[in-house]
């Protein structure tokens, strides 16, 4: 059994805090930086690798974190994790999304159900589904066939397949794995779920209903302006909308649905997108065999996770540092930045997964804590936000961490060469240009072009962003997130924080207002 012990009690965090810091600027100048760039690297699944030379470590400070993994048992509390223990504190529940996309330990047996197998089977009749889709035998009224598929949820039941979709669409493309068409709607203003209808022929359109519990309020009122819609239109609704749901729902075995596609309670919503949620959209638009591919990729990173050595596990090696930053070096900002258009949305999906799993201020058993725990995450793709919040990254009076993600070659490896280079090498060009410029600034007697430099980052690397790198990339920053969670001793699974504002906007709905609560829906016409 794991021992769960908060950060501040354990002897090595104390070493850590004693160890001496490294000036960024002095080993990322000139040759220095060129030897940590070659061996500040470790390799990760699907061909990617994480670089670490632009962070605030060194061989001192990076065997001081090891230390505090192993006394944290990071790796014992992953092992316990997949063998189905009980992680979930708050909600007393497994968490098995890794489960999903390949199997590391035991059967893990929950309800009397092989978990391992039920997922395979809900997998099996997705690709089967979506395979009738394709060929039309799974047709609309007129026996035409669905071009197009919108996705209803809200969340992990938005975010992460959006974020996805949109990170293969041109690889699709490009490489004939374009089936359908994919659009979302997600929040509860009308004018979401409006654009959406008003861009898509609603006759060839097939809808996903995404709730784990049947009961989001959000969704459920996008579902009834969807089917308004429909009927409207002179369809029948049943004939148009599948479900993704748990076996208990009260959508799971309603006749409104062509079919219901399972989940249940041990995976969460943020990290669902290799589950049901993000499998049944994503094998629609690209083919069940992409599928695949993305957990093929996932399973690979979650393999490298178990490593017991910091050094050889990329997940945890990313946790640890970010521990260091957060805890140690006091930064409480991270920012993501791909330079890859693809991963557009790949950083509002990191800020659910990783502020609703590691914002928390009491530990796994409810006591409060007196260390911080999760960062604030924010970010844009590269090279427009250098237009945009880069200035105050580069001389803000914040030193704020970043995590840079690139690739070798585009997608769509459409490109053209102007001024000696193509958009693609230009592209690249500012990743290397922002890293350095960052870690080493710039001295200038004018004040206002003066950069101190110090300013740490990663970058994770890989040759193009497709179904199998995406994979990886997913896992590593939930296995990040997790490996975090366990130095913190707190819950990552739960997400107590979005439950108050609904329960009371239930109040608001319901006119059983007073006070403030009363007067501000009242400034709202409600």
């Amino acid at each position: 059994m794991a021992n769960w012990k908060n950060l501040d009690t354990l002897n090595s965090y104390n070493e850590l805090k004693g160890v001496a810091h490294v000036n960024l600027v002095d080993v990322m100048t000139g040759e220095n930086g060129a030897k940590r760039v070659k061996n500040y690297s470790v390799p990760m699944a699907a061909g990617l690798s994480y670089n670490y030379a632009a962070k605030e470590v060194d061989d001192n400070v990076l065997e001081a974190l090891s230390k505090l993994a192993k006394e944290a048992e990071l790796s014992e509390k992953y092992e316990a994790l997949l063998s189905g223990e009980v992680i979930n504190t708050g909600e007393k529940r497994m968490v098995l999304h890794q489960l999903t996309r390949g199997q590391l330990a035991a059967d893990v047996i929950a309800d009397g159900v092989n978990k391992r197998e039920f997922y395979v089977k809900e997998q099996k009749r997705i690709a089967d589904f979506a395979n009738k889709v394709h060929s039309g035998e799974i047709a609309n009224a007129k026996g035409e066939k669905f071009t197009t598929v919108v996705q209803i949820g809200i969340g992990g039941s938005d975010l992460g397949p959006r974020a996805m979709y949109l990170a293969l669409e041109n690889w699709a493309k490009r490489t004939g794995n374009f089936k359908m068409e994919a659009k979302f709607i997600s929040n509860v203003d009308p004018d979401d779920a409006s654009a959406v209808l008003n861009s898509v022929d609603v006759a060839h359109s097939i809808f996903i209903l995404v709730s784990k519990s049947g009961t989001t309020l959000e969704t459920l009122t996008n579902e009834s302006f969807v089917t308004d819609a429909l009927r409207k239109a002179g369809l029948d609704a049943s004939k148009h909308m599948i479900a993704v749901t748990s076996e208990t729902s009260p959508l799971a075995k309603s006749d409104n649905y062509l079919e219901a596609f399972f989940m249940d309670d041990y995976i969460g919503g943020r990290y669902s997108s290799t589950s049901g949620v993000g499998g049944a959209v994503l094998s629609l638009a690209f083919g069940p065999d992409v599928f695949a591919q993305f957990l093929d990729g996932a399973a690979e990173e979650d393999k490298l996770a178990t490593e017991k050595d910091m050094l050889k596990n990329p997940a945890m090696l990313d946790a640890m540092i970010g521990v260091y930053e957060r805890n140690v070096l006091g930064y409480d900002s991270t920012a993501v930045l791909p330079y890859s258009q693809g991963l557009s949305r790949f950083p509002a999906h990191l800020q659910q997964l990783d502020m609703e799993s590691n914002g928390k201020s009491v530990n796994r058993f409810g006591e409060p804590i007196n260390y911080v725990t999760g960062p604030v995450i924010f970010g844009e793709p590269g090279t427009n936000g250098q237009h945009s919040f880069y200035q105050l990254l580069h001389q803000g009076t914040d030193i704020i961490p970043l995590q840079f993600i690139g690739f070798k070659n585009s997608q769509l490896q459409n490109d053209v060469n102007i001024q000696d280079s193509t958009s693609q090498q230009k592209l690249c060009a500012n990743v290397a240009a922002q890293i350095v410029a960052f870690a080493c600034g710039k001295k200038d007697e004018n004040a206002n072009k003066n950069f101190k430099g110090g300013r740490p980052s990663s970058i994770i690397i890989g040759d193009e962003l497709n179904p199998k790198s995406l994979g990886a990339l997913l896992a590593h920053f939930e296995n990040k997130v997790m490996f975090q969670g366990f130095v913190w001793n707190i819950n990552s699974f739960d997400q107590e924080g979005v439950q108050l504002g609904k329960v009371l906007a239930k109040k608001v709905l319901a006119h059983e207002t007073d006070g403030a609560l009363a007067e501000y829906s009242k400034l709202l016409g409600i």
